[in-house]
């Protein structure tokens, strides 16, 4: 029988404020409220921005997302979820990658984050599997028609260009949404009813 523990499963987080943690954020300043969800597990680790792994601790992108406020995302109650569904043993590896405040033009190929997105996938990559991307952006993108009307197909080219970057042809993203209505549909039913 084989002994050998099983390598981390390693989830990259990424995208903008949602994905980063705002949860618990008033006034630019998190609460530290910690939902049980979210509480530490000794075998859930965060990979930090100096590229070490530790014990993922709220907020997970509090050195990654440094120019505002980060509470909790929904990284934690993911990985909380999915560890008892796994083998005894497991480790899951969390890697912080989001910023708020983020359009889907700047995770292009070549851009800044798209490229620190993928070298921090590639540092962890020897040390698990990479099991998926949990994507949560979008917001920015809604604010205008333009930029809506082209989300679907640059999210598209977004996937096809990490799953090539990282030789992962078969990498799952997993993208949240949130509930209720994007702003340019409020904004569309706004205009709607001021007409005559």
């Amino acid at each position: 029988m084989d002994s050998t523990p099983p390598s981390k499963s390693i989830f990259i987080l990424s995208g903008q404020s949602n994905m980063a943690g705002r949860g618990g954020v008033h006034s630019r300043k998190w609460d530290t409220i910690i939902p049980t969800e979210c509480e530490p597990h000794p075998s859930i680790l965060r990979f930090s921005a100096s590229s070490s792994w530790d014990t993922a601790v709220e907020p997970l992108h509090a050195d990654i997302d440094v120019s505002k406020a980060c509470g909790v995302g929904p990284g934690m109650p993911f990985a909380t979820a999915l560890l008892p569904h796994l083998p005894p043993g497991s480790t899951i590896g969390l890697v912080p990658c989001a910023v708020g405040g983020t359009a889907i033009k700047e995770w292009e190929r070549g851009e800044k984050l798209y490229e620190e997105m993928v070298r921090r996938s590639k540092e962890v990559a020897g040390e698990g599997e990479i099991k998926a991307v949990l994507w949560f952006q979008g917001e920015s993108d809604s604010l205008s028609d333009d930029a809506a009307s082209v989300y679907k197909m640059k999210m598209e080219q977004l996937i096809r260009n990490l799953r090539e970057d990282l030789q992962l042809p078969s990498l799952p993203f997993i993208q949240w949404r949130r509930r209720g209505v994007a702003r340019r549909d409020i904004r569309h039913t706004l205009h709607r009813e001021k007409k005559p």
